[in-house]
């Protein structure tokens, strides 16, 4: 019978297998591979909860796969999008069972991107993602920064693309990037530079979203991410120096981005 400690391991090197997948490597193999280790050893062990985190991050790399497709121009199969909402509902069913209803906010945002990403139906995504943001955000929560920044990421491009309010976008990409920068993990600051970048934009701070993506260029390609996020900050670069200048800047040079609550 699996140790808590060994099921433990199993899940911590499944996701970094999904990190590396998702931003390096595009090879989700050994990922599902540990995952599925994973859940079995937590049902041979009746570990409720490590068998919730296994379904969770079963259904990240359905989400990493799927958006693979999707940038690399192709459809994602309706029902691989359905394969992908059912592991985050068996995931939130899980951490009920297992009674940690704080821990949830993993699966209530996996549900908000399928809705948000794959779906293209904010509507239905944003009761998930505000969910999400209750739990991830308390002072106490056990919550991974990782996860912390992707919730504020997908309510800034709430703020961006739907209800379009661009210094709350900048808000919430701004605390996305920090919880980024405070975890330290090369693989995951260029995308929070270029979205908060792209919320910079629209709110009129031209030089600083050149700043920010300028650096986020250098950073893509000195941490070996792959080809199309370095194409994408690339991309956005130039749209952003190609864009006129309205003249908004601060003349302190700093954005209103820095104001956070």
């Amino acid at each position: 019978m699996a140790t808590e400690d060994h099921l433990a391991e199993l899940l911590a090197a499944a996701e970094e297998e999904l990190a590396e997948a998702g931003f390096r490597t595009g090879d989700f193999g050994p990922a599902r591979e540990l995952l599925a280790e994973a859940l079995a050893a937590a049902e041979q062990a009746g570990d409720l909860a490590g068998r919730a985190r296994a379904l969770d991050l079963f259904g990240m790399v359905a989400h990493y796969d799927n958006i693979t497709k999707l940038m690399s121009g192709h459809r994602v199969p309706a029902q691989e999008i359905d394969a992908e909402e059912r592991l985050f509902r068996q995931a939130l069913a899980a951490w009920h069972t297992a009674g940690q209803r704080p821990a949830t906010g993993q699966a209530l945002f996996g549900l908000g991107l399928v809705y948000q990403v794959l779906r293209d139906d904010w509507a239905s995504a944003m009761p998930y993602f505000w969910q999400a943001l209750e739990l991830v955000d308390v002072k106490d929560a056990s919550t991974g920064l990782y996860l912390r920044s992707e919730v504020h990421r997908h309510i800034g491009f709430y703020f961006l693309v739907a209800d379009e309010q661009p210094a709350e976008a900048v808000r919430h990409l701004q605390l996305s990037l920090e919880l980024r920068e405070q975890l330290g993990d090369p693989r995951h600051i260029p995308s929070g530079q270029v979205a908060l970048a792209e919320a910079e934009l629209a709110a009129g701070h031209r030089d600083r979203a050149i700043d920010l993506l300028r650096a986020a260029v250098v950073q893509a390609r000195e941490s070996g991410l792959l080809a199309r996020r370095i194409e994408d900050a690339e991309r956005a670069l130039q749209e952003a120096e190609a864009a006129p200048d309205t003249g908004t800047e601060d003349p302190t040079g700093r954005s209103d981005s820095g104001a956070v609550g």
